[in-house]
């Protein structure tokens, strides 16, 4: 029997006395028993976002790196208090891939029992439980073997994955898939007013930095400008060839940002943000130029701290917040990965070293 009655957001599986949607919910009912309108997944991998895994290892940083053993132990913590993985200090949570172990006859979603998908909504609002104490998880990877289950709503978003990629690629770049869908459709938008606008990535050599690089590419973009934070990325990023021009700097050091982009050719029309620390929000604003527009997909912006430095700069720059979802933004980024030679190779690298860690 399917319980009847339910929100389409959620509503019924908030545990707070306060009335708040589940992303605002201190904990979440994770309950296996369907609603009518619910799909309950059975997970195979979390993915964790940047922000989130950078403060849990930093947390718990030892002077022989991560302790792996108490980053996992943080996390099978947060989602038994709180039903969800909600990060209480970065506010932020990730994704999942998993098979679809039930759908109520009232969901929308169009999944069938035995679909594999990535959900594309965040962990934040995500009922979840786990039954294996993330027992084959070393705390050293973002993307995180799982045994459990979750609860997707009538208003969740999910995609069957590809049969043409490998699951944990797939994971990987639906993680950010938002990036590739806002940055194209800011771009396009000055396209048409400015012939090939000039794009900068803060943190270009991330998974949602190389995929906004990719989307501006395509959507028209002129001269493109990836700052990175070493060397070692910068590399990556040529090989890749996403960008027509490089630089290293400290994104917390907003001069060097405006230092570096000067360098390259001047003040840009977009920004695009996707550093995983906090402090970039000045920099950014420098590098943008007037009427030009700033996108923050970083979790670790103080979108307080980019307002309120616009206005101290006397900048006339649009500020967006990119929220990870866009109309088919799950099959603009999978495009990109399969047409973008260079940016596959820089996920497939990346996934090479985190992979079973």
């Amino acid at each position: 029997m399917f319980r009847q009655g339910g929100s389409p957001f959620g509503c019924h599986r908030v545990c707070d006395e306060t009335p708040v949607l589940p992303q605002a919910a201190w904990r979440l009912d994770p309950d296996p028993q369907l609603w009518a309108d619910e799909v309950r997944i059975e997970i195979e991998r979390l993915n964790l976002d940047a922000a989130s895994y950078r403060q849990l290892t930093e947390h718990h940083l030892t002077v022989s790196g991560p302790d792996g053993d108490a980053v996992r132990a943080a996390v099978v913590g947060i989602v038994a208090e709180r039903g969800k993985m909600h990060n209480p200090v970065t506010g932020s949570g990730g994704m999942l891939v998993g098979r679809v172990a039930e759908a109520a006859p009232d969901s929308p979603l169009g999944l069938r029992a035995g679909d594999r998908v990535a959900t594309l909504v965040s962990l934040t609002l995500t009922p979840l439980h786990l039954r294996d104490g993330l027992a084959g998880w070393s705390g050293r990877s973002e993307q995180v073997p799982a045994a459990g289950h979750a609860i997707l709503f009538g208003r969740s978003i999910a995609a069957v994955l590809p049969d043409d990629l490998d699951s944990h690629l797939a994971l990987a770049v639906l993680d950010v898939a938002g990036a590739a869908a806002l940055t194209g459709r800011v771009v396009a938008e000055r396209a048409v007013l400015r012939r090939r606008p000039s794009v900068a990535v803060i943190g270009a050599a991330g998974k949602s930095g190389s995929l906004a690089l990719a989307a501006a590419r395509a959507s028209g973009a002129g001269r493109t400008v990836g700052l990175v934070r070493d060397a070692a990325e910068a590399e990556a990023l040529g090989a890749a060839g996403l960008a027509e021009h490089i630089a290293v700097i400290d994104a917390r050091d907003p001069l060097s940002v405006l230092d570096a982009i000067t360098g390259c050719g001047g003040p840009v029309d977009v920004t695009v943000v996707c550093v995983d620390v906090p402090g970039a929000e000045h920099g950014a604003v420098l590098a943008t130029a007037e009427r030009g527009t700033v996108i923050f997909f970083s979790m670790a912006t103080s979108f307080a701290a980019a307002a309120l430095g616009a206005e101290g700069l006397a900048a006339d720059v649009t500020l967006l917040i990119g929220n990870g979802y866009a109309p088919g933004h799950d099959r603009i980024a999978l495009g990109l990965l399969r047409s973008e030679a260079g940016l596959r190779a820089m996920y497939e690298r990346r996934l090479a070293t985190e992979v079973g860690s």
